[in-house]
Formats: structure tokens, C-alpha cells, sequence
């Protein structure tokens, strides 16, 4: 069984566990990618800033209130990193889980993001016993809606501007 404090995630395809420090440059090359982080909050402005993240997420307690937490998703045959999924207790009560998920265009288009998503539930649920697990969207990021219908979750609302990315 994972250990909820130091979560390791197997699928049949991938690994999802904590990153490793020679995981920066290809973290920064794919984050960085306007293709890869048009919908996200966070963009790294230089591969020095993904290595002080990564340094910190290795040491951060996996259910930090207000935190995102980043597990390295990587293909299981092998140590490539191919995306990360990230997971956030909005507040104490750790009960309720925010989740989001990144996938390096190389890795696109093969089912890994539905995989990740399938298996971080499973631990989430099930080993975590947590009661609900949401994601926020921005309404024009398609693949994510269609992803996460995939995946069982339904829409409860439309908050019409309620996310400001860079700008938008």
C-alpha cells in the first residue's frame, strides 16, 4: 500500500511519485512551452526557478493545506518523465482535493493524462479517504473538460471570470 505522506502511484503505464532533481530541464522545457501552459498559473521564467521548485516539492508534506503538490508522472518501463499532476487541499479540512494535470507534448495523444487522473483518484479515495476531488477549468481548454468527463467527473458550475491567468 503507498504511503499517504510520500504518495508512489503505479498504473499499468506509469509511475507518479515525487520528483527527482535531474527532473528540472525537462520540468522547465515542457512548462515553459506557451503550447503546454496557455491555461496555467504557473509558468517558469528561467530553468533556476523549476530547480528551487523542485527542491521544494521534494521536502513539502504531500497534504500541505493551500499548496500545490507536483507528482512526476513518468513512464513506468522506463524513468522518462512525460508530465506532472498536481494536487492541492484548499484548506484544513483535507477532506476535499483539487487536482490538474500536465502532459509534455511529446507524451500527448496516448492516454497517459486519463491514466494519471485514474490512478491519483484511486489513491485519493481510497487510500487518502477523501470525500470529493474537483479541478478548475478554463472554459476554452477543451482537452481538459473532455479529459476529465472521460474520467467520471461532472460539471457543477460556470463561473464566468472567476480564473486570471496572466492577463486573462
Amino acid at each position: 500500500m503507498t504511503d499517504p505522506s510520500s504518495p508512489t502511484i503505479r498504473t499499468d503505464r506509469l509511475v507518479l511519485s515525487r520528483f527527482a532533481s535531474e527532473d528540472a530541464a525537462t520540468l522547465f522545457a515542457y512548462r515553459s512551452d506557451p503550447d503546454v501552459n496557455r491555461y496555467h498559473g504557473w509558468v517558469p521564467a528561467n530553468l533556476e526557478e523549476v530547480v528551487a521548485f523542485v527542491g521544494e516539492q521534494r521536502v513539502l508534506a504531500f497534504d500541505t493545506p493551500g499548496t500545490w503538490f507536483q507528482l512526476a508522472m513518468r513512464e513506468r518501463d522506463g524513468s522518462d518523465l512525460v508530465g506532472d499532476v498536481g494536487v492541492r487541499f484548499p484548506d484544513p479540512d483535507t477532506r476535499q482535493v483539487e487536482i490538474g494535470v500536465t502532459v509534455m507534448p511529446a507524451a500527448q495523444q496516448r492516454g497517459y493524462a486519463a491514466e494519471a487522473v485514474n490512478g491519483l483518484l484511486g489513491f485519493l479515495f481510497e487510500t487518502c479517504g477523501k470525500h470529493r476531488v474537483f479541478a478548475s477549468v478554463d472554459p476554452r481548454n477543451a482537452a481538459s473538460i473532455a479529459l476529465l468527463r472521460r474520467v467520471g467527473f461532472r460539471q457543477e458550475a460556470h463561473f464566468r471570470e472567476s480564473l486570471w491567468i496572466r492577463g486573462e
